[in-house]
């Protein structure tokens, strides 16, 4: 993505509550806020315009982080439809400061992001299908570099549902491996913006440390990446059957060593050098 000034407008100066959000030179405006404020976000003359939406929350069966992406030609209209739907305590809105969005761009937009939250497997999608929408070829492309934008926005406000789990490998350059090895064990990774990402094929042990008793929270993460089918049995050993992101070093290192772990001295480069000496150099 090209580098940009993003501009957030705290209407109270509380950083969780009313805030409007914009990128220099791009006609398109984000208005973000709570649930509890959800009457003031509406009488906002943005929520007039046709725009796409994002409800964000907790889904209450798996506990898992849900989100509802909906497109509306008003969308103070349409969302007030939503309230009946309990899970979702943050509403997120685009729309054009030109008033040129259209019932078709809304709705390219609409599709191209519920496929772009499939791809990343953050969230629990509440409408998987979309209505989607043919674009002459100008106008598709006018509408990517708006969903470009609106990309770089949505984690400055809070959702990250978009953001893909693995880092894109774009070039031998862009990343160092780095590796985890136990007991003639091996796993492989690369940082990340958001930590560190297991590569498929890698190793973890087999059996949870004693000390594992102590931090039920190591156990329930391997328990968690054995229901998804990113962790399976491979004799005495378990694997990892996709690229899978972590949010430290050391919660990957404790799953590969079955138990709590220093990630810093855990992973080293090639060279044998560990994250910690390499960061200190």
């Amino acid at each position: 993505m090209p580098s940009a000034t993003i501009k957030i407008f705290l209407v109270h100066g509380d950083p969780k509550r009313l805030r409007t959000a914009e990128l220099s030179n791009w006609t398109g405006k984000a208005v973000a806020g709570p649930r509890t404020e959800f009457d003031s976000i509406l009488w906002r003359e943005e929520a007039t315009n046709a725009g796409v939406y994002f409800l964000t929350g907790i889904d209450p069966e798996t506990g898992k982080a849900a989100l509802y992406i909906g497109e509306a030609e008003s969308i103070k209209d349409r969302v007030k439809s939503h309230l009946d739907k309990d899970f979702w305590n943050q509403i997120v809105f685009f729309t054009s400061k030109d008033e040129n969005l259209t019932k078709a761009h809304i709705r390219f937009l609409e599709g191209r992001l519920i496929d772009e939250a499939k791809q990343s497997g953050r969230a629990v999608l509440k409408n998987a299908q979309s209505s989607g929408a043919k674009l002459p070829e100008s106008d598709r492309e006018d509408m990517e570099v708006f969903l470009e934008k609106m990309q770089q926005l949505l984690p400055a406000l809070g959702v990250e549902a978009l953001v893909p789990t693995a880092a894109a490998k774009t070039s031998a350059s862009s990343y160092e491996m780095l590796f985890c090895e136990l007991k003639g064990l091996k796993a492989s990774g690369y940082l990340t913006p958001n930590g560190i990402v297991v590569v498929s094929g890698s190793h973890a042990v087999f059996q949870e440390r004693d000390s594992a008793q102590k931090y039920p929270w190591v156990m329930a993460l391997r328990q968690k990446l054995k229901d998804d089918g990113s962790l399976v049995t491979d004799g005495d050993r378990l694997i990892f059957t996709k690229d899978t992101e972590f949010t430290s070093p050391s919660a990957a290192a404790a799953v590969i060593h079955g138990g709590t772990a220093n990630g810093l001295t855990a992973w080293k480069n090639a060279q044998g050098k560990s994250l910690k000496e390499t960061e200190s150099v």
